[in-house]
């Protein structure tokens, strides 16, 4: 296993082991243990309670982030006919049918979220592996499947910073959060908006403790333990 370089090990002394953290003081350490020149993520992961391997144990959802993820988010809309239309007046960055499909397929990937109407679906359905190993693939539980009257709606939250999360293979959930940059207020409401979407996810399949442990940290920094009795109170209203 790689060893940390010095400036890891400086920020690492930073936390004390064994111990979890408020949320707010979490965010603040976490902000100070960021060492490197670029602008890191925060990140959030959780360890769940739950089973991968169960259908009625899997957590996925959607938050929509109030401060956003700090990037600008390009979005692509699979639509035709009027559809088009009103995904271009309602801003996406890229709108198309076949075409856009055919480019695809000979390697383009340039956009971050993938909207589509429903009629799309069978004409986009040949994607699926190329979509689906990048997170891609426009789903009715993402949300990311509208009607061409909610595109509009769709394509503003997805704007604002909407994030996907799944349940991976080791029952963890890893999710961005935001900037370093950002003020702590901000960080803390799009944790709230996180924690809230992951306990509205709840599966029926989960039984005992459905959020184990929770941990902050950069793209770069070591992590922040939360204690888990405020950070799964914490509430956007």
């Amino acid at each position: 296993m790689a060893k940390h370089g010095k400036k890891y090990q400086e920020a690492l002394k930073l936390v004390e082991a064994n111990k979890t953290y408020g949320p707010e003081e979490a965010i603040s350490l976490t902000k100070k243990m960021s060492y490197t020149k670029f602008d890191e993520t925060v990140e959030l992961h959780l360890r769940m309670g739950v089973d991968p391997r169960h259908a009625d144990q899997q957590v996925r959802g959607v938050a929509l982030l109030p401060n956003g993820l700090g990037k600008a988010v390009r979005v692509l809309v699979f639509a035709q006919g009027e559809a088009q239309k009103i995904a271009q007046d309602a801003g996406a960055d890229f709108v198309g049918s076949d075409d856009v499909t055919k480019k695809i397929e000979e390697g383009w990937l340039d956009f971050d979220i993938a909207v589509a109407t429903p009629d799309m679906m069978p004409k986009i359905g040949r994607l699926g592996k190329i979509l689906g190993r990048k997170g891609l693939m426009p789903n009715p539980k993402a949300g990311t499947i509208s009607q061409p009257a909610d595109l509009p709606r769709v394509i503003a939250d997805a704007r604002k910073g909407r994030v996907e999360f799944k349940l991976d293979k080791t029952s963890i959930i890893h999710t961005p959060v935001g900037k370093v940059s950002f003020d702590d207020k901000k960080l803390l409401e799009n944790l709230a908006a996180i924690i809230e979407a992951v306990l509205k996810a709840k599966p029926s399949g989960a039984k005992g403790q459905y959020i184990k442990s929770a941990t902050l940290a950069t793209s770069m920094g070591p992590g922040v333990k939360l204690d888990l009795t405020p950070t799964l109170s914490l509430s956007t209203s």
